[in-house]
């Protein structure tokens, strides 16, 4: 026995082994706590865990100065690349790049019914076809701040949007109510047209207006799909945590 328990000839045993043992505790870390419940390392994110993340870093002010700062970055890009290239263009996504559906993300708790309708007087979940048929989306500041820019050096701007053609109206008024004239063209999706990717529909349409010889200088969308397949000198991706687009 180490002498730090050795036992006075006085000393009860029962009494002695409880200070010995008490002592060897105190001198050596705790032996680690077993898990409460048994579960595996397999399983994807808790997706109530993924809503709280998103609704902080939404109204935490990050995601505002995460949007600011990839727009700053493709403003200093087409600063320096437009003047160096024959018919510069700069190509916009709508939802979550150039307007904001926060209202209604926070309405539909995170989900994208696209069906259904819309009133904006109630409180119960609204179906997006009828959300945008009301053109009430503010202004995503930063990317107007970007587009105003590219009209400054006579940059065209082309819109490309996953919306289908019946929103038309009711978007180039929202597009015009939010700061957004003098473009060159807003591109839709056929009306009954479905894509596996909305890349499979966004890339051919930039493809196009580089035949039409433009050069798209920058390419700004808040999801992969608005900017994979090319036809763009460089991409910009602003954060969206709150909703995939394939």
């Amino acid at each position: 026995m180490p002498s730090l328990c050795r036992r006075p000839a006085s000393m009860p045993v029962a009494f002695a082994l409880a200070v010995c043992l008490s002592a060897c505790a105190a001198g050596r870390p705790a032996a680690p706590t077993a898990s409460p419940f048994v579960s595996v390392a397999t399983q994807p994110a808790n997706v109530g865990d993924a809503r709280t993340a998103a609704l902080a870093y939404r109204n935490s002010g990050a995601y505002d100065r995460d949007v600011a700062e990839i727009a700053a970055q493709a403003g200093r890009w087409l600063a320096g690349r437009a003047a160096g290239v024959a018919r510069p263009a700069l190509v916009l996504d709508i939802d979550e790049t150039a307007l904001s559906n926060w209202e209604i993300i926070l309405r539909d708790d995170f989900g994208r019914p696209i069906v259904g309708p819309c009133d904006p007087a109630g409180k119960g979940p609204c179906g997006w076809a009828a959300w945008d048929q009301l053109g009430r989306d503010p202004a995503i500041g930063p990317t107007l701040a970007l587009f105003r820019q590219a009209r400054a050096a006579e940059v065209a701007v082309f819109f490309i949007t996953g919306r289908p053609e019946t929103q038309r109206a009711a978007t180039e008024r929202n597009l015009a109510a939010a700061g957004y004239r003098g473009y060159a063209r807003l591109a839709m999706v056929p009306d009954g047209a479905h894509f596996t990717s909305a890349a499979d529909f966004k890339a051919p349409v930039r493809a196009a207006i580089e035949g039409e010889g433009y050069t798209i200088v920058a390419n700004v969308g808040d999801q992969p799909s608005d900017l994979e397949g090319g036809h763009a000198q460089r991409a910009f991706l602003l954060p969206n945590p709150f909703y995939r687009v394939p």
